[in-house]
């Protein structure tokens, strides 16, 4: 069975283009000009995943994405923002309310695919990895695709699992921004656009007792990340 997108953007040109192109690739695809159109779509059916326009007629697609990330039926619905702003701030803010990942305007439609394919896999749950990693009151569940703390989900996106996950598969070793670039295979992500961080911020504020004074995942100043190989109990 084809995964099923909603792609929700007001230029009726590229959404034309863009739906045909995916179908051809083997995917349903469904369109939605506004964020009211948007909306009656989430609301009567269950996407695979969201293709999403920041600026739209009716408003802006970053108050949707963090809607569909209050919502628990679209907390963890994969998300692509599609932006033609240039600024920084843009991005890491949509970042920080959710998206998993972003595609500045114009684009080539073979890489909104890759993209595409990418959320797409990382959403789908590996049969063969059923590990459970465990550090003290933090558990993460490889095959289920979930942080648990004390028991409790985490509430973390794809990508922001997938980068914990990353750090926590190399406990005690200092990882620079670069090898977990590498290590994400399918985040396309630019060097210089903090992206990395933001998702760190929001991890730290799920795992961490105080996310201003971390004590898994750790800045090493000038390097990169170590998530900390001892923790609570650990620590004993």
């Amino acid at each position: 069975m084809s995964a099923h997108l909603l792609l929700i953007d007001d230029d009726a040109r590229l959404t034309a283009m863009v739906g045909d192109y995916l179908r051809q690739q083997g995917y349903t695809v469904t369109t939605a000009g506004s964020l009211a159109q948007g909306r009656a779509q989430l609301k009567a059916t269950l996407f695979d995943a969201l293709v999403l326009d920041l600026m739209l007629p009716d408003g802006d697609g970053l108050d949707l994405t963090r809607e569909l990330r209050q919502d628990a039926r679209t907390r963890r619905l994969p998300l692509l923002m599609l932006t033609a702003r240039g600024e920084p701030m843009d991005r890491i803010l949509g970042l920080e309310l959710g998206a998993d990942d972003y595609l500045p305007k114009p684009f080539e439609p073979r890489e909104l695919l890759a993209r595409v394919k990418a959320l797409l896999r990382r959403a789908s749950p590996d049969p063969a990895s059923d590990d459970v990693l465990r550090f003290g009151r933090l558990e993460i569940d490889v095959g289920a695709r979930e942080a648990r703390l004390d028991g409790q989900r985490c509430d973390l996106t794809g990508h922001q699992f997938d980068l914990l996950l990353v750090l926590a598969r190399s406990p005690g070793r200092v990882l620079t921004r670069d090898q977990i670039m590498d290590a994400l295979k399918g985040h396309p992500m630019e060097a210089f656009d903090r992206s990395i961080d933001v998702h760190i911020s929001r991890i730290r504020a799920v795992i961490e007792e105080d996310p201003k004074s971390p004590k898994r995942v750790i800045t090493v100043r000038g390097t990169g990340y170590v998530f900390a190989k001892k923790q609570d109990a650990d620590n004993a």
